[in-house]
This record gives C-alpha cells, sequence and structure tokens, in this order.
C-alpha cells in the first residue's frame, strides 16, 4: 500500500476524502504516494486558519520571521539528496536537474530571510507646517499560491518565501500532478516552528480546489503560474473582486543565431534552452531563429548533438533527458510533431516514442528546420521537447521575428558583435533578454516575468517580489 499524505490546515494534518496517486512518469508502476483530493470546505477552513494566524504573524518581528526563513532554508539544503529523488520521481527531470532545484527552492528561503530586515519605507516632507508623513509597506493579508508542475519545489519556494517573509499567512494549491514536493515543502514549515494556520497546503484539482481559491472572499491576492487560459480565469476571478493578482503564463520563445555566433556555444545553448527538462520550461527556447551564413551548419551540429543525447529514466545518472510528465503531455507533443510535418516544416531528428525497461512518457527531442513564423508549431506554446528553427534574412528580420508573437516571456541571442547584441536587448520585446546565453536559467536574486501574454502584474523573485506581497500605507502626524 502506497502511504497516504493528508493536507496541511491550522497545524494539523487533516485527511480528504478522497485521495489520489501520484505515478512517477519514469516508471509508472513506482507510486509515490496517495495524496489528499482536497474539497471547498478544506479551501474554506485554511483561509480560516490564515484569517486567524494573520494578526499575530503580520506583526511579528522581522528577527522572528526571518529566522524561522533561515531554518526552513537549511532544512531544505540540508535533504538536497532525498528531495531531488522524490521530484525527480515525481516530474521526471534527471537527478541532477531536480537536486539543483532543491537547492535553488532553499537558497531562496535564505534569500528571503533576510528580506524582513530590508524593509524600505519614507518619510516625506510635508507641505504643512508640524505635519510628518511616512509611507511603508505592510502585508497584504491572506495570499493564495497557485503553482505549476513542471518547477514542482522551486516555484512554491519563490512564491511562498516572499509571501511569508513581508507578513502575509499563505494557502497554497500545487498542481495535482506533482504534490509530493509542495508536501514536503510544507512538512518542512511546519518542522521547522513556522506557527499554525501560516503556511496551509490545499492539495487537490484545479476544478475543486483551485476554482473555491478564486472564488473565496478570504483571500487578498493571488500569485498564479500556468497556462494562458487558466491565467485568464484568474484574472477574470480576481477583477470581479477587485483582488490583486499576478500571473506567470508561459512563452514561445525566440533564440537568435547570428552569422557572427560562436556556433558551438550557440548550439550548446539550444541544446539546453530547447531540450533539457524535457523543454518543459516557460523560458525553453522553442524558436530557433538563425541568419543564413550559418542556418545549415547550426542545423546540422545541432542534430548531431541531439543523436548522442540520452534519453531515459530521470534516476539513472547516464540520462540527460528524463520523461514528459504525463501521457496527456507526451499525447500533446506527438500531436504537435504531427502538425509541424503537416504544416511543411522539415523534421530533421527525432519526435518519436523511445522504448525503455520501464513503462514511461519518454519522447525523443524532435528538431524541425525550415520552419515558417506563421506555422502553428511557431505560435502555440507545445511545452515538450519539440523545437523549429526558423531563417532570417539579416539581424533585422531576425529581430522582427523574434518579436511577431504574442508571448515575451525570454529571449536570447548568440553573436560576438556588440553592436547586434545592443540592438536585440534593445529591441527584443520581452521581461528578459540573454546575450550568448540560454533562454532558460534565471538567478533566484533577479526580477522574473514577461511581457505581452506572458505575464501579468508586479515581477517575481529577489526584492521585486515586495511589489506584490505589500501594499503601501501613508500615515500622516500633527505633532
Amino acid at each position: 500500500m502506497a502511504k497516504r499524505y493528508a493536507n496541511l490546515i491550522g497545524g494539523e494534518w487533516v485527511e480528504g476524502a478522497n485521495a489520489s496517486p501520484n505515478l512517477n512518469p519514469s516508471d509508472l508502476d513506482d507510486v509515490v504516494g496517495e495524496f489528499a483530493q482536497g474539497s471547498a470546505g478544506d479551501v474554506d477552513r485554511a483561509v480560516a486558519a490564515a484569517r486567524a494566524a494573520l494578526p499575530a504573524w503580520s506583526r511579528a518581528t522581522a528577527q522572528v520571521r526571518g529566522d524561522l526563513l533561515d531554518k526552513a532554508g537549511d532544512r531544505i539544503l540540508a535533504r538536497e539528496e532525498e528531495l531531488g529523488a522524490l521530484l525527480a520521481r515525481e516530474e521526471g527531470k534527471t537527478l541532477a536537474e531536480a537536486r539543483g532545484e532543491v537547492q535553488r527552492a532553499g537558497r531562496i528561503f535564505k534569500f528571503y530571510a533576510g528580506e524582513p530586515l530590508r524593509a524600505i519605507g519614507d518619510v516625506l516632507p510635508s507641505l504643512r507646517p508640524g505635519v510628518s508623513v511616512e509611507a511603508r509597506r505592510e502585508p497584504v493579508g491572506v495570499v493564495g499560491l497557485i503553482t505549476p508542475w513542471n518547477f514542482p519545489i522551486a516555484i512554491p519556494a519563490w512564491k511562498a518565501a516572499p509571501a511569508l517573509a513581508y507578513g502575509n499567512c499563505v494557502v497554497m494549491k500545487p498542481a495535482d500532478l506533482v504534490p509530493a514536493s509542495a508536501w514536503a515543502l510544507a512538512e518542512i514549515l511546519a518542522e521547522v516552528g513556522f506557527p499554525a494556520g501560516v503556511f496551509n497546503l490545499v492539495m487537490g484539482r484545479g476544478s475543486v480546489v483551485g476554482e473555491a481559491m478564486l472564488n473565496h472572499r478570504g483571500i487578498d491576492a493571488i500569485s498564479f503560474t500556468g497556462s494562458q487560459g487558466v491565467g485568464a480565469r484568474v484574472a477574470e476571478a480576481c477583477a470581479r473582486q477587485f483582488r490583486r493578482f499576478q500571473l506567470e503564463m508561459g512563452g514561445k520563445n525566440p533564440l537568435v543565431v547570428l552569422d557572427d555566433a560562436d556556433l558551438d556555444l550557440a548550439v550548446e545553448g539550444a541544446l539546453n534552452g530547447a531540450f533539457f527538462s524535457a523543454g518543459q520550461r516557460c523560458t525553453a527556447s522553442s524558436r530557433l531563429i538563425v541568419t543564413k551564413g550559418v542556418y545549415a551548419a547550426f542545423v546540422e551540429k545541432l542534430k548531431a548533438r541531439l543523436e548522442g543525447v540520452v534519453v531515459g529514466h530521470a534516476l539513472d545518472p547516464r540520462t540527460q533527458i528524463g520523461p514528459v510528465v504525463s501521457e496527456q503531455q507526451l499525447r500533446q507533443d506527438v500531436e504537435y510533431v504531427d502538425l509541424g510535418l503537416s504544416e511543411g516544416a522539415k523534421l530533421v531528428f527525432g519526435g518519436a516514442r523511445v522504448e525503455a525497461p520501464t513503462r514511461g512518457f519518454f519522447l525523443q527531442p524532435a528538431l524541425f528546420a525550415d520552419v515558417d513564423n506563421s506555422m502553428r508549431i511557431a505560435r502555440e506554446e507545445i511545452f515538450g521537447p519539440v523545437a523549429g528553427v526558423i531563417p532570417a534574412d539579416n539581424p533585422e528580420h531576425a529581430l522582427e521575428i523574434a518579436n511577431d508573437t504574442d508571448f515575451g516571456l525570454s529571449a536570447g541571442v548568440y553573436t560576438t558583435s556588440l553592436k547586434h547584441a545592443r540592438m536585440f536587448q534593445d529591441g527584443v520585446v520581452a521581461g528578459m533578454v540573454m546575450v550568448n546565453l540560454p533562454t532558460a536559467g534565471v538567478d533566484l536574486q533577479a526580477p522574473f516575468g514577461g511581457t505581452k501574454a506572458s505575464s501579468f502584474g508586479p515581477r517575481e523573485q529577489g526584492p521585486y517580489a515586495r511589489e506584490f506581497y505589500t501594499r503601501m500605507k501613508t500615515t500622516y502626524v500633527q505633532a
């Protein structure tokens, strides 16, 4: 019998009416555990617990909040091996990638341990004699956090840590596909001594738990990472209640390679950005825009690198690309490969299911050439190991193609020309720009977010997160 895992509500572990199995996408015979399926009633209880805890937590000293966040970071880092294996089992990341994600989560908590002591405010001169004016930040209140499946512990960490650091209480719903890592995070926060009700975990379906959170009047703000469709639903529900919200919704990220690029470096960047983590990153390089002088050589070199990539079980140390996360995702990826062929793109490599010793969702990375930016495989986010190479006439044409998208999260360019690098930095419409680096991979202290349909609201990560998790209060005092 698989172990059962309960929700954390008001400091107590609460069983759900039902439980759902969490399956290993590398081995469908491996059940990670049975995880509680929360209800609207569970959301009600979690919100009530958070509201009850809010007065004391929002007034807790910076030292108290910082010390607890620091302890949580230490505990996460101390369990890197265990949590990395757990993450690899439930999501399909390679063991190396999973351990790296756990390290990131721990370091995020340790970064935010210092934020309570870095509170920023202003004393302003008044226009009236004898009057002082103060502008300071205070917590928003109870925040709902809805996290995706592709980063099962890092994204819960980069939402929960700032929320807690700035004095908010939290109700979190992790993606139903990957509850184990978020549950482990909840366990750690309870163990290190966060007061009951400050952090609550309600697992379950988005249509049940997520919907209850969107409709709950006791939640003051919602931070969401996921698909465009659900993001629009979050925005609509929050707007009706005049509640603040923050959305991260993906990308169709361009990686431009110019004639003067270091081609070997560019190929490695494309391989990393487009295909590692099975392409399941919102910052993945799904559009590889290459100028004609190096187009043929780039395609051949990237194809040769893909021929040597090992696809397999996430826990096998030889594996470089693990499985995609689910049967539905695998089916979608294969459908896009078929669509690319029907649209007239040339399949240079891959795109077929991989047979393995275990039952899993293994797919060869798929590389298309001769892609036109009007094709659906160049317009729609696939969220799998599928990328297309698009020819460009010159740097200006490459920039034009890069900006021809509904998204605007991350963009990259490979060039040895400072002039072209600056042109791209200034001209590309994206929240993050990488020069001679993969489009995926960001620092925890830097702002994360995009433009257009990729993001809405204040940036995540670093001190910039305070814009979402705090609000300004201005105080006037007559002496």
